[in-house]
């Protein structure tokens, strides 16, 4: 099949997250299964944006603020063109969907084409009553409607979709995301000294002043280990760097900007625990990539991951104060017989459940079962 799959930004920092590295992860498994697969993007960067990911051919354009919002407004008037060629010779297009101008140029696109389409979108479409997304929801809606599938994460984000799309919408499909499994061994011998990571934009859902907090009551117990935080910042830099100097842990928790995947899946390799403090985290990919190369990961009860997590004893789900994580990354530090648990069971959910091989093969049952003509 040729596969055309449209997400709206890759950048070299990670800054839209999730649906970039959900979208490329699918695309790579579906070419080593011998489709032919291209992604469609904007692009933000230091540097102009690479013919390929891998084996995945990318088409972007640079982005452009055409309205305000971080990612909302985002446009390339080109990017229009680029839409209408890759989708006409598509067999298969699926659109990594949020509210903002790319998702819906690309629903458009796929509508006018008579494209039998997807979407996905990675809890990003929730029930919002302000005036804009009313006015955005009367194009973007019944667009959503004409989509062949739509594809969630979890029954949260089931509920979520329905209600915004409302009856006579299209089958809600539960996918995970995956990642691809880690080749068994372990990452000890690159786990040089002892780290707890936080790797994920500087938010304040993220809650990255969370992580300083609980850094510090580590710090009192186990005062060898280091902390570092990574991501793009969103606004919690200032914060995060004032709560560092209050707790007096200039030389125990530092800042180290935003990593590419590469360097994001050497900074988990490498790390010694995972901790993921954001709240109402629609899934958690990073999650996901800490556990697969032998990470233990600490996370929130609200990450749409954790019942799965918690039953299988793949991570330490906690309320997400600061003192419950502190508690779970002291356990995880200093009982080695917990840590190698955790790691083996956060393998076998990856294996068993998230990994990118079996995600493959949901998608390509639903894009050769869901073969009704488009919805006129």
């Amino acid at each position: 099949m040729r596969l055309v799959h449209v997400v709206t930004l890759v950048s070299d920092d990670g800054a839209y997250g999730g649906p970039t590295s959900v979208a490329v992860g699918q695309l790579q498994e579906c070419a080593a299964r011998g489709h032919e697969v291209t992604l469609l993007s904007l692009w933000r960067g230091r540097t102009t944006a690479p013919a390929r990911i891998g084996s995945v051919a990318l088409r972007t354009r640079p982005a452009r603020a055409l309205l305000p919002g971080r990612f909302t407004g985002l446009l390339h008037p080109l990017l229009v063109a680029d839409l209408w060629r890759s989708m006409g010779r598509a067999d298969v297009v699926h659109i990594h969907a949020g509210r903002d101008l790319v998702s819906l140029t690309a629903l458009v696109v796929a509508a006018l084409r008579r494209k039998r389409f997807f979407v996905q979108t990675h809890g990003m479409v929730e029930p919002r009553r302000s005036a804009v997304v009313r006015l955005f929801d009367r194009v973007y809606v019944p667009l959503l409607r004409r989509a062949r599938g739509c594809l969630v994460l979890t029954e949260r984000e089931r509920s979520a979709v329905a209600e915004v799309v409302g009856p006579g919408g299209p089958p809600l499909l539960i996918t995970p995301n995956g990642v691809r499994p880690g080749d068994g061994g372990t990452a000890d011998g690159v786990r040089h000294g002892r780290e707890v990571l936080f790797l994920a934009r500087l938010h304040p859902r993220k809650r990255p002043d969370a992580f300083v907090e609980m850094a510090a009551l580590v710090h009192r117990t186990v005062p060898d280990v280091r902390f570092t935080l990574y991501g793009a910042d969103e606004g919690s830099l200032p914060n995060v760097r004032r709560l560092i100097a209050a707790h007096g842990l200039g030389g125990v928790v530092s800042y180290g900007g935003a990593l590419d995947h590469a360097e994001a899946v050497w900074a988990f390799t490498t790390a010694t625990v995972y901790v993921l403090p954001s709240v109402d985290e629609p899934f958690g990919m990073t999650v996901l990539e800490a556990m697969s190369v032998g990470t233990p990961v600490v996370c929130t009860e609200t990450c749409g991951l954790a019942d799965e997590l918690a039953r299988r004893e793949a991570a330490i789900v906690t309320d997400g104060s600061p003192r419950a994580m502190a508690d779970a990354v002291c356990r995880l530090l200093t009982d080695e017989d917990t840590r190698e648990a955790l790691v083996k069971a956060g393998r076998r959910a990856v294996e068993d459940v998230f990994s990118i091989h079996v995600v493959a093969e949901r998608l390509e049952e639903i894009y050769r079962t869901v073969d009704a003509p488009p919805v006129m």
